[in-house]
């Protein structure tokens, strides 16, 4: 083989092939995710870490992926580039995102998870850790910086393998742990008698929930399995998801639906009614069972937060897990002793550790799923109320959301931008609101109206398309405000 190498900075790598930083990891076309792409961003990885001094030849890598058409050659792609660079690649298999960082949190490895979480499977993405936890934005602009030399007879004129590429054989390790860390944590029958529906579809996490929640007591029943990746976005649920709880309440008894996007980091939590709870409404309950003092969540998420008077402090930021993860740690860094955070999508994270009758359940400070169910089911069981009736604890406070597909970031950007030079148009776009009372920009554009009512409108960070965020006193206005808001938005393409 020739030892000839070609050098590219991972930026002009990003320029060139349209796979970038987006809000969780890199992101772009399955089909623009070559192998020689893959390989490159994990080469720009870990050598940025090997830099830094976080890692060195010899440490295991570990991987793991979600059930994308495209993931296991993705994987075998950043399984490759860690075997080249001198690294020992540990594959742990198709595993929710979670499980992945937990195991390499408490064993000090550095990891990366192939998914594109909730988006359609005609796109794919690899998400970063350090060994100390989640790769944030200064850690993005390092690796966005590393120029890296890629051995030029590896790839063909396409830039896929000249020869094909397997992966490790995959260790159960992590997801063991993963069920483990829960069931070694809450009380081996604290759910008997509860009978609890997952929704399997296409996520990696329909294994642990089912034998997390089964270990605990509850009569478990699995429904909706899927050959085919299901892209279920939480913020977003489809009408067909909808028609499915509904179907399973009127068919057959249960006291919760648990389920996940394809990597079981974003939780899809329904009633005993078939109704699916939004996420940001799981997030405070979540905060609220496990006695948090500071809650660190998005601007976008349900003001019911704060209207609760349940937390010491609440602190807003960016969407997206890591600018979470900063404001947790600067509280942490503060003095706070007892922080979480969560997203709209209800993926929740714990930056410190969670204690009760001497047990304790590790931090976990990156989005987990089968943490917000446990915890909404265990806050219904210690209220004596059914799940439909624990939003009833809550100031009446509804949110909806929806996306426009297809719809290009940069014509998005600049709509917003005209919006925002010249909030009283607002009033011609969506009537009926009143005057702008308050403008929050710091990620795309809130506007509250003066009827208490709440307009948020921002480019995802992942996909082409524009999330329309609205905020109401009941839940069908919230609903019936971001129908108008979206056929209204729709006109932005014109």
């Amino acid at each position: 083989m020739s030892d000839k190498s070609e050098t590219i900075q991972i930026t002009d790598l990003m320029s060139q092939s349209g796979v970038g930083f987006g809000t969780s990891g890199a992101r772009g076309l399955a089909e623009a995710m070559t192998d020689r792409v893959c390989y490159s961003y994990t080469v720009g990885f870990l050598q940025y870490l090997e830099k830094a001094g976080a890692i060195r030849p010899g440490d295991q890598v570990v991987l793991a992926g979600d059930f994308r058409p495209s993931t296991p050659r993705i994987m075998a792609a950043a399984a490759t580039a860690v075997a080249d660079l001198g690294y020992e690649p540990v594959n742990a298999g198709c595993i929710p995102t979670p499980a992945l960082a937990a195991y390499a949190l408490a064993t000090g490895a550095a990891s990366l998870m192939v998914t594109g979480s909730h988006i359609p499977d005609d796109r794919n993405g690899i998400k970063f850790y350090k060994p100390e936890g989640e790769v944030l934005k200064p850690d993005e602009a390092q690796i966005r910086a590393q120029s890296v030399a890629i051995p030029m007879a590896l790839f063909d004129d396409e830039g896929a393998f000249v020869e094909g590429r397997e992966l490790p054989a995959a260790d159960s390790t992590a997801l063991r742990r993963y069920i483990s860390r829960y069931l070694d944590y809450f009380p081996s029958s604290c759910l008997a008698g509860a009978r609890v529906l997952v929704y399997e579809h296409s996520t990696v996490a329909a294994t642990a929930m089912t034998e997390v929640f089964g270990g605990l007591g509850a009569d478990v029943i699995r429904r909706g399995y899927s050959d085919t990746f299901i892209p279920v976005d939480t913020e977003a649920v489809r009408p067909e998801d909808v028609e499915l709880a509904t179907q399973w309440a009127e068919n057959e008894r249960f006291d919760l639906i648990v389920s996940a996007d394809g990597d079981g980091d974003r939780p899809l939590v329904g009633d005993e009614q078939g109704v699916w709870l939004r996420g940001d409404v799981a997030g405070v309950l979540t905060a609220r069972f496990l006695d948090a003092e500071v809650v660190v969540t998005p601007v976008s998420s349900n003001t019911a937060l704060e209207k609760s008077g349940w937390f010491d402090q609440v602190l807003r930021t960016r969407i997206g897990s890591p600018f979470v993860i900063e404001a947790m740690q600067q509280a942490v860094a503060d003095g706070a002793s007892s922080v979480v955070g969560y997203e709209a999508n209800g993926g929740f994270l714990l930056q410190t550790p969670v204690s009760c009758d001497g047990r304790e359940l590790a931090a976990l400070p990156t989005r987990d799923a089968i943490i917000v169910a446990l915890a909404v089911l265990l806050l219904a069981r210690r209220q004596g109320v059914p799940v439909s009736q624990l939003a009833e604890l809550l100031p009446a406070r509804f949110t909806a959301s929806d996306r426009l597909k297809a719809f290009p970031t940069s014509l998005s950007n600049s709509r917003i931008t005209q919006l925002a030079e010249d909030p009283a148009s607002a009033a011609g776009l969506f009537p009926g609101l009143g005057e702008i009372t308050s403008v929050d920009q710091t990620d795309g554009l809130r506007m509250t109206f003066a009827n208490s009512e709440i307009v948020h409108l921002r480019p995802s960070g992942n996909a082409p398309e524009l999330r329309c965020y609205t905020e109401a006193d009941s839940m069908e206005r919230a609903g019936q405000l971001n129908a108008d808001c979206m056929r209204q938005l729709a006109s932005w393409r014109e």
